[in-house]
């Protein structure tokens, strides 16, 4: 390791509220977010983020939050989300995170085994979720809403609103200016900063114990890395109460870059063009709608341009795969390359606002022909991994030194090894301290400092990590088959334009099946040429026409296949999945037991 990444990294702050006001002591001016507000985007700079997060730490300090209590946000990804998060590690407290898609009796679960003091809630549906459970959550003294309606009641003001938070911050900090910095001073590096909920794809939420050593190493760990610039700009709409959303915060707390937030998840495109951003952390689920959506348009309008596109194509991805493997690029595909990039790739880098240096992809696993179609357009995806466990980063590509179908290098200061049966051990400052409240859980997770991922991978001989599956997805048919389900999900993406979700099923079954259910925004364009215009969303997937373009798709697939390996029977459902119905996490993660559940009938009808 180089001797200034070891000054770096040895010399971090003790904790992100140093981190904080660090960055706002050295990069004053300059701006620090930017956010929607009606239809125009509102620009903030360092120095005044710094002065709001200190008026609302105070305000809790004012509430009689101690260091490391929780304080929780029910929010969704926004400017006063970041405001909130930093006040709460500023005053010392550790942030309790609830996605706002989280039904009222898991917030008060979540809120109940956290002993959460305060809560943050983004508006009257969150703010209603917390008073149906008032009786369940005694330890909440205090709610606080960004766009809610707060008590009317001076003698009952349970719910207030940011601005009354702020005015007790300020009447405290006329009192004892000091009193926001002596917290910050008093946080150590393994004080509990976070304390993240996983969304679960299985049972109750677990409570990840991340410190304030966790954050700040990812932080430093990911400028260390050269990824990154004070010149960057960041569009920032991942969910933040998830690992990935919330590491791009601490990175950019090191860095100093500024960030466009928003998190309306069907602006995203809208939004880039808009911004006009340098990089974009994403889960490979909105990579697969961007390319479906291209895909799509370009076969709706058929005729030339399809022929022109496909052409693209075929050399875009001849250039890409010699790019990877190092190899000189022939004149002829070179000259190609550049009259398609005027007619075709162009065009696409300019639906992303034409400036991106990389996205970045991360939470699951990411298709390599997705990312080798991508890099054929010029954009560049550098997949990464990590885990709520380990404060989102562990590893990642780099501009000029990726392997499309890895997760990259690991960061200094991390280790990685693999186990006897392939499960993939870390062990590192960003590492977990452990799940709260759970004892046996966490013993069973962190064996020796090494934290048991789940996953199932492999080393190349360069140092880059390949995830292949989950350890509790591999499946074995009755024939005594193993197969690897996120492969052939992925596999199927790729090939199929019209697809949102597909689930491989065939756990001690004689054959392989999937349900499948069609993207909304797809099928629509494909209707119209198939004669279904102006059907019914339900009416479309479960025409005999929609089933024999999917079969067309399947048999694309199967012949890639191993013979135990290929899907024998499907099933289409009438509606999509979602994140409301519990049936995909809000990071955008399938969860396959509850799908399997819900849909046993429709799974056992294939088998009979």
């Amino acid at each position: 390791m180089p001797d200034d990444v070891r000054a770096l990294l040895d010399n971090r702050p003790a904790s992100v509220g140093r981190m904080f006001f660090d960055r706002v002591e050295a990069t004053p001016d300059l701006e620090s977010y930017r956010y929607p507000v009606g239809g125009t985007w509102e620009s903030v700079t360092w120095a005044q983020t710094g002065e709001q997060v200190a008026r609302i730490a105070a305000g809790l300090i004012a509430l009689g939050v101690e260091p490391e209590q929780r304080v929780a946000i029910a929010s969704g990804t926004s400017y006063d989300w970041i405001l909130a998060d930093l006040a709460i590690m500023s005053a010392g407290a550790a942030t309790t995170t609830v996605y706002p898609s989280t039904i009222a009796d898991d917030v008060a679960y979540i809120l109940s085994d956290s002993e959460s003091r305060v809560v943050f809630a983004e508006d009257d549906t969150q703010v209603a979720k917390l008073r149906d459970q008032r009786a369940a959550i005694p330890s909440v003294v205090k709610v606080v809403t960004f766009a809610g309606t707060p008590d009317g009641d001076p003698d009952d003001d349970w719910v207030i609103d940011l601005e009354a938070l702020e005015a007790l911050g300020s009447d405290l900090l006329s009192e004892r200016p000091d009193a926001v910095h002596e917290r910050v001073d008093g946080a150590q590096p393994d004080h509990l900063s976070t304390l993240m909920y996983t969304s679960g794809t299985t049972g109750r939420p677990k409570g990840v114990r991340l410190s304030h050593r966790a954050w700040t190493y990812e932080g430093v760990a990911v400028q260390a890395t050269g990824l990154l610039t004070l010149d960057d700009l960041q569009y920032l709409w991942l969910p933040l109460a998830h690992a990935f959303g919330k590491v791009l915060l601490t990175t950019q707390l090191a860095i100093g870059f500024p960030t466009a937030v928003d998190g309306n998840v069907d602006k995203i495109v809208e939004n880039l063009a808009v911004i006009r951003p340098t990089f974009m952390g994403a889960a490979p689920r909105i990579f697969e709608k961007a390319h479906s959506r291209v895909v799509t348009m370009v076969e709706t309008e058929g005729g030339a341009r399809k022929q022109i596109f496909d052409q693209a194509f075929k050399v875009g991805r001849q250039w890409s795969r010699l790019q990877q493997a190092g190899k000189p690029i022939p004149m002829t595909v070179g000259l190609q390359r550049t009259v398609f990039d005027a007619l075709v790739y162009k065009k696409i880098r300019a639906r992303f606002g034409g400036r991106l240096r990389f996205f970045v992809s991360g939470s699951a696993a990411l298709n390599r022909d997705i990312a080798e179609w991508f890099h054929a357009a010029g954009i560049v995806i550098l997949e990464g991994y990590g885990l709520t466990e380990t404060s989102a980063g562990t590893c990642v590509n780099r501009p000029g030194r990726y392997k499309f179908g890895t997760v990259g290098l690991a960061f200094d200061d991390t280790e990685i090894k693999i186990a006897d049966d392939g499960e993939v051990l870390i062990k590192g400052p960003g590492v977990m301290d452990g799940y709260h409240k759970l004892d046996q859980a966490t013993g069973e997770s962190l064996v020796d400092g090494w934290l048991h991922t789940g996953d199932i991978g492999e080393l190349d001989s360069d140092g880059y990590l390949k995830i292949t599956d989950r350890k509790k997805d591999l499946f074995k048919t009755s024939g005594g088959k193993y197969i690897a389900p996120q492969v052939l999900e992925g596999q199927f993406k790729a090939v199929c334009p019209y697809v949102s979700q597909f689930v491989v099923h065939g756990n001690e079954r004689k054959f392989v099946s999937a349900i499948i259910t069609l993207d909304p925004d797809a099928v629509d364009g494909w209707a119209g040429q198939n004669g279904l215009s102006g059907r019914s969303y339900a009416e479309i997937v479960m025409s005999d026409q929609a089933r024999q373009m999917v079969q067309g798709y399947v048999d694309q697939l199967n012949d890639k296949l191993n013979r135990w390996e290929q899907i024998k029977q499907f099933v289409i459902l009438d509606h999509d999945l979602t994140v409301e119905d519990g049936e995909i996490t809000p990071s955008m993660k399938v969860k396959r037991r509850v799908v399997e559940d819900r849909y046993r009938v429709e799974l056992d009808n294939l088998y009979a």
